[in-house]
């Protein structure tokens, strides 16, 4: 399945609701935790698609076909920027630059790749599996996740 975002950030309540709307059948009900962490995702990667591109991008999500307790759920945005994503350390005053820790905070794994002119930026979420992260206090109420900050609140 898959969205096509268009570059304004009013796309991102969009593919919120598009990617909720999909959860239906899929065994995943919309107040579990998965769902709930699986839309938190879709926001940051498409917030930074949108407002870090500025080009227009796709989102695809890959569901289970069947309610499974082992199943994982992969999230992807791809788009026409050749831009890397930069996790950035972001200060405790900052309103931005906490995606991409949250990204790597809350999903198993993630990862981007280089396609043509462009990038895909992907994430996966095991089901009724807990993130492998392990974080580490920095003092200040901010937490060090592999060289990535963001406040915990």
């Amino acid at each position: 399945m898959q969205l096509e975002i268009r570059p304004d950030p009013a796309e991102v309540g969009r593919a919120r609701r598009w990617a909720r709307s999909r959860l239906a059948g899929s065994g995943i009900e919309v107040d579990e935790p998965l769902a709930e962490t699986l839309i938190l995702l879709v926001s940051e990667l498409v917030t930074n698609a949108v407002v870090h591109t500025g080009c227009p991008a796709v989102l695809r999500l890959s569901l289970p076909e069947a309610p499974q307790d082992s199943s994982t759920v992969r999230l992807e945005v791809a788009d026409r920027s050749g831009r890397a994503p930069v996790p950035r350390c972001a200060d405790g005053d900052a309103t931005g630059g906490r995606g991409l820790a949250l990204v790597d905070g809350l999903a198993d794994r993630w990862g981007w790749t280089s396609e043509g002119a462009g990038k895909r930026i992907w994430c996966e979420l095991d089901r009724g599996g807990e993130p492998d992260a392990a974080v580490t206090a920095c003092g200040g109420g901010i937490s060090a996740y592999e060289g990535f900050a963001y406040e915990a609140v």
